[in-house]
């Protein structure tokens, strides 16, 4: 092969490589937000879907008329460690009132291509008012007035609205401010990401709380497993190829999602299938055509990106308050601890360093400080909290002050 070809050859691989941990960071790629991924994603699309149905079995929709590249990520669980955050400076998470309102929100904008922000919030209030569960839109206060723009706001993100005059935050301050519309009503259908319409379970209103995790189950199964994903008791009549199917996507699901992956986390099936040869040679398969660099360890594997494409959220982070906790508790946690020995640890950080973490400065800003940078712990697989105790996880690990060795000099600390 030629230089040229070869040249080429790189070029190609590192595009696709790219264009997979893009969609995995953003997995609502658009023309006008990301003009040069959905052109990467557009220009590569036919290996990145392979890439994604062979190894994790999800879809990838690309319109390019429309301009949007969405990947669909089925999961049958919850993670409250991951909520959508609102727009505005804290990106804190949503609360439920904003959920519920956004479900509303989506429901009436697929009914016209044009609307304002009055005749939505109109229309809003008047939906919740018949509702027997949803408490009534009550524009006339500001707290619901910013939970309504915290919504408006995550669909513009999504491209879902644009706003064509005005300014979606003037809501906040008045509810007689004028924002005019346009509503991309293909893009809204797509955001929901389960192979069953939950409008279709017809289940009683008052049953929902109390079988939420069987819905789940419900409105996420997919039928080509078969049972493989959710056996009943006692049952195997699951064929060798979907068992393996399931396997093969469940691990991989994990790996693209998950920091790290520990083989006491997995079931026996999964783990025998990626401690086997073929599991092995998948793994190394797809970090290479993935472009990540594949940790395996005796307790479990992990995908890294070296550049930072297939996650929105990061750690170490010198700018977020709880992350830079989390990273400086992590000396201490060399061993199990409780709670309040940690707390006690910030508040001498606390005290040792007066002009850091200025909203943690409260009585209680300790604890919530140690809350928070738990928090983070917990989310990127590095520590678990049981019964007020911390334990370490073997990935901390990577996280631990090494000793500094210099040429012709001693070892320092």
């Amino acid at each position: 092969m030629s230089q040229l070809a070869n040249q080429l050859a790189l070029a190609e691989r590192d595009e696709i490589s790219r264009g997979i941990r893009g969609v995995l960071g953003v997995p609502l790629v658009t023309q006008q937000a990301a003009p040069e991924l959905f052109d990467l994603i557009r220009h590569r699309q036919e290996p990145i879907r392979q890439w994604f149905d062979y190894y994790c079995g999800w879809v990838l929709r690309l319109e390019p008329r429309l301009g949007y590249a969405r990947l669909v990520k089925v999961q049958p669980s919850t993670d409250p460690s991951r909520p959508v955050r609102r727009r505005r400076s804290g990106r804190a998470p949503f609360d439920r009132r904003r959920y519920a309102v956004l479900c509303v929100v989506i429901a009436e904008l697929l009914t016209v291509p044009v609307t304002t922000i009055g005749q939505l919030a109109e229309h809003v209030r008047q939906a919740t008012a018949v509702d027997e569960v949803i408490p009534t839109l009550d524009t006339a206060s500001k707290t619901e007035r910013r939970a309504f723009v915290d919504v408006l706001r995550l669909l513009e993100s999504y491209s879902a609205i644009a706003v064509v005059d005005g300014s979606t935050d003037a809501y906040i301050e008045s509810e007689d401010a004028k924002v005019l519309y346009q509503v991309n009503t293909t893009l809204l259908i797509r955001l929901l990401a389960t192979p069953v319409g939950p409008s279709t379970l017809a289940v009683p209103i008052e049953e929902v709380p109390h079988r939420f995790e069987e819905l789940l189950v419900t409105i996420t199964r997919e039928r080509r497993y078969g049972l493989a994903a959710d056996p009943p008791a006692g049952e195997s009549e699951v064929s060798p190829t979907q068992q393996n199917l399931w396997l093969r996507h469940s691990i991989f699901r994990r790996l693209v999602d998950d920091p790290v992956v520990y083989f006491a986390d997995l079931s026996p099936g999964e783990h025998a299938y990626v401690t086997s040869p073929t599991g092995r040679q998948l793994l190394r398969r797809a970090a290479e055509q993935g472009g990540f660099v594949l940790e395996e360890r005796a307790e479990g594997v992990l995908f890294v990106d070296p550049d930072g494409l297939a996650t929105d959220i990061r750690f170490p982070d010198d700018v977020n308050t709880a992350k830079i906790t989390a990273l400086l508790l992590l000396d201490t946690l060399t061993e199990p601890t409780t709670i309040e020995q940690l707390q006690l640890t910030t508040s001498r950080l606390l005290s040792d360093h007066p002009s850091w973490a200025k909203a943690y400065r409260d009585a209680d800003g300790p604890a919530r400080l140690v809350d928070d940078a738990l928090a983070e712990l917990t989310m990127f697989g590095l520590a678990r909290v049981f019964g007020g105790v911390v334990r370490p996880l073997p990935a901390a690990g990577r996280y631990a002050v090494q000793a500094l060795r210099t040429s012709g000099q001693e070892t320092k600390p």
